[in-house]
């Protein structure tokens, strides 16, 4: 079955589900999913449908609910059926999430494309063999040179009318400039449960501090360096005698689940940004 994905934001009122139910409801559509909710915090309420739009066409559907949309000061977007997104990977050396993603695009678990793979490292560097074909962009980047290597990736990311960047352990901090580009596009992986253990060797710090539990945290990419708001996490439980090795054996399984459940989750239209934190509708 072919459906629609509808997700809305706007200012708390009554009657905002009912209206969005009887516009799918006025032209015949069957909804398959619905989910809301609203933020007496913020006043925002958010909302997320799936619905098979029959006969319908989608550019008619938007323009006759951007009605709607005004009325209730909502920010909206309606993906049309079999809509796939594209995404651009970036690496370093460690390439497990790198492979993770990949993988899970060719047996079907994520639904994208990925136009292009930025590494500040060779090809011949990383370890999977799953990029095949994917044009790859070798950016080496130093102190001195930091400027022209953003902008040479900011001008692949345009050219290839990326939906999202993802960093899959690109392990470069980026300028300021950068992170403001790529505000609200780019999801990173850190290799803790945020707060947790920052700078060089986290899991070789964690073992040292004698922890019973690591973990990992998926967040958009802000010009705060992990500190943007967050999308996913997950844990591993640490036994006393486990080494450092193991820790970091652990914590690759724990980074590769947590990216790939963000990324996941944010091209099916299931994560809404509100100020700094997320509203996220599983699945």
């Amino acid at each position: 079955m072919s459906t629609a994905t509808l997700r809305l934001s706007c200012p708390i009122r009554t009657g905002i589900s009912a209206r969005v139910s009887g516009f799918t409801a006025d032209r015949d559509c069957i909804i398959e999913e619905a989910q809301q909710f609203s933020d007496r915090r913020t006043g925002r309420f958010f909302m997320r449908l799936v619905f098979d739009p029959q006969d319908n066409d989608i550019a008619s559907l938007r323009e006759a609910f951007s009605a709607i949309a005004e009325n209730f000061e909502m920010e909206w977007d309606l993906r049309e059926p079999g809509w796939v997104p594209k995404v651009v990977l970036m690496v370093s050396a460690f390439d497990h999430c790198l492979g993770d993603l990949l993988y899970r695009m060719r047996i079907g678990e994520i639904a994208m494309d990925v136009p292009a793979i930025i590494s500040n490292h060779p090809r011949e560097k990383l370890t999977t063999s799953l990029i095949g074909d994917i044009p790859y962009h070798h950016l080496p980047i130093t102190k001195d040179t930091k400027p022209q290597q953003e902008a040479e990736v900011r001008r692949i990311v345009e050219n290839t009318g990326a939906d999202l960047v993802v960093l899959a352990r690109y392990m470069q901090i980026f300028s300021d400039e950068m992170a403001a580009y790529m505000n609200g596009r780019c999801i990173n992986i850190h290799h803790s449960f945020l707060p947790g253990f920052k700078g060089a060797k986290p899991y070789h710090q964690a073992y040292a501090r004698g922890v019973k539990m690591i973990g990992a945290t998926s967040h958009y990419v802000t010009d705060d360096l992990d500190e943007g708001p967050i999308i996913a996490q997950d844990v591993e439980n640490i036994g006393h005698a486990e080494s450092p090795d193991d820790l970091v054996a652990k914590g690759r399984d724990v980074e590769r689940r947590v990216l790939a459940k963000a990324v996941r989750a944010h091209l099916e239209d299931r994560v809404f940004l509100n100020g700094d934190r997320t509203v996220v509708f599983e699945n």
